[in-house]
């Protein structure tokens, strides 16, 4: 029997769904054992908006096609790299 091979992503929850049907044991030839951390943690800040400003948030992104928080991590990191000047 042909198993699966091992998944080609970066997405925790793709990793997270493979594992949890397949055993480690059987890959065990194709794993690297690393020291450093994989994926990049993150960090929440909260932010106040009152509620008009939060709908123009929720229109802006939704008219983008995007989810809210993205849109305005977009926002910031253009700001950021425009300040890196």
């Amino acid at each position: 029997m042909k198993r699966e091979a091992l998944p080609q992503t970066d997405s925790i929850q793709e990793l997270a769904q493979f594992w949890d049907t397949h055993d480690v044991a059987d890959f065990g030839g194709e794993l690297e054992e690393v020291t450093e951390p994989v994926f990049e943690r993150r960090t929440v800040i909260a932010l106040d908006l009152d509620s008009a400003e939060a709908q123009a948030v929720n229109k802006l992104a939704e008219s983008q096609g995007i989810a809210d928080a993205e849109l305005i991590r977009g926002w910031v990191r253009e700001k950021i790299s425009a300040s890196e000047v």
